[in-house]
């Protein structure tokens, strides 16, 4: 049987399903809509959307349009405008040993192993506290959040208080527990460092999901072999990565070469060190067939492009392992070898290298060290399916660029002077896991004078 409906209450009806349809998503409520003149999105498209705004709803993005679009779909409890600002991805340091900004400037213009053994090594076991770690990394994730960087991986000493602290100011890390056989300050040997270790895994896995808890192996010519296939099998089954020194310089293959007559990533797959999740710092000395181990392990490498020039390790093949299709992400190295935790520094650094070595201004173009700076470097330290670019249902983890000042005029390509032009004291806005840290250059989850303060007092002992 059919129905004939009036025309008129037919067309009222779907009026009033219709109209209630567009309330309905009108009334989308969510916790913040940031707007911008450029998204940079950095997805596999290297998407750039005018005019845009980015909608957030319990840490995620929920959904990324045109600022009219976000607008109509959307009402937020809060709303941070655009004019003249750009939105990406939070940068993504990929090497750091955060506490060590409190040696910073103590042992400048030095070889590699002359400064490690000498004076950072010494200084270590004679100031490495608790107190020290908890008030370094303070200051390094405030000059971390400052720069725009949302993401780290540390590597150090003491890694509760590292954890307290990431915990407290809303960053994102991925927390190795330093692993070394020699005598540290925190550590005897290396039983108690892997029992500290596990013991850190065990308080702070699934704890917070912005903290993923990691073993921190030094190097292969500071941990035997059977200790080092020990790091793996344990990591491996409290199902965690492995962050270690990789081929950082000649002198570390010289010596791994003495002791074991091969390369250092040779040496390591020769042991199956790379038989589960691994990010390699520094890998300045890779043949062509580590290369491929590399590759076929999924080992991510980290770029250090400032600290491998300072201390004059070299010069790492990045585009050739870019090429090959390594995942490449980049870092700075703790602040007492570079001397800070700019990773806009890195990202020119790695460019104008490349390119002054191998005579091509084609190479390292600026997406591509953008890249390696968010998407890649996510990839890189195993988080790429979570945060690196800008898409929904990826974790809000974005920062907020002004590009008001005078280096910044004028702007003909966004891209260009995300890589080549804006510093630091550019960045205004950076939210983690939705969770708003910074504000118009103001960080709202760190006492800024206090930490200062604190860092002061301790830097007069060492």
């Amino acid at each position: 049987m059919t129905i004939n409906h009036p025309a008129p209450l037919f067309q009222l009806f779907w009026f009033l399903i219709l109209a209630s349809s567009s309330i309905t998503a009108k009334a989308d409520s969510v916790d913040l809509i940031i707007a911008a003149d450029y998204i940079v999105t950095m997805d596999d498209e290297n998407t750039v959307i005018t005019d845009g705004a980015i909608a957030i709803d319990k840490g995620l993005i929920v959904a990324i349009d045109s600022r009219t679009s976000i607008e109509k779909a959307f009402t937020a409890r809060q709303k941070i405008e655009g004019k003249n600002r750009v939105l990406m991805p939070g940068l993504i340091n990929g090497h750091t040993h955060a506490a060590m900004t409190l040696f910073r400037g103590i042992a400048d213009d030095l070889p590699l192993m002359e400064w490690l053994t000498k004076y950072i090594f010494p200084a270590e076991i004679r100031f490495v506290n608790p107190e020290f770690v908890r008030t370094g990394t303070q200051l390094a994730c405030l000059e971390m959040i400052k720069g725009g960087t949302t993401t780290f991986v540390d590597m150090y000493f003491h890694p509760r208080e590292i954890a307290k602290v990431v915990d407290k100011c809303g960053m994102r890390a991925v927390i190795g527990a330093a692993v070394i056989e020699q005598e540290s300050g925190y550590t005897k040997d290396f039983r108690d460092a892997m029992n500290k270790a596990e013991s850190f895994i065990s308080q702070w896995q699934g704890k917070n999901s912005r903290i993923s808890p990691a073993i921190a192996a030094h190097a292969a010519y500071t941990i035997s072999p059977d200790n080092l296939k020990f790091i793996r099998q344990r990591a491996n089954k409290l199902g965690v990565p492995i962050s270690i020194h990789l081929s950082e310089s000649r002198a570390e293959l010289e010596i791994v070469n003495k002791l074991y007559g091969d390369t250092s990533i040779n040496h390591l797959e020769g042991i199956d060190f790379f038989n589960g999740p691994t990010i390699g710092a520094h890998v300045v000395w890779p043949t062509e067939n580590e290369i491929s181990i590399l590759v076929k392990r999924k080992v991510g490498a980290i770029h250090n492009p400032t600290s491998n020039m300072k201390i004059a390790s070299g010069f790492a093949p990045i585009p050739e392992m870019i090429a090959a299709g390594v995942h490449v992400g980049l870092g700075t190295d703790g602040a007492a070898s570079n001397n800070d935790l700019d990773m806009w520094d890195e990202i020119r650094m790695a460019a104008f290298i490349h390119k002054g070595r191998l005579l091509d201004p084609k190479t390292m173009p600026a997406a591509m060290v953008l890249n390696i700076a968010t998407s890649g470097g996510a990839k890189a330290i195993g988080l790429g399916d979570a945060v690196g670019s800008l898409t929904a249902g990826r974790r809000a983890d974005l920062i907020q660029i002004s590009l008001e000042a005078t280096h910044l005029v004028p702007l003909y390509d966004v891209i260009s002077h995300l890589a080549y032009a804006v510093d630091a004291q550019d960045v205004q806005t950076v939210i983690v896991d939705g969770e708003i840290l910074m504000r118009d250059r103001k960080v709202l989850t760190i006492d800024e004078d206090e930490v200062i303060r604190k860092a002061r007092v301790i830097a007069a002992k060492v």
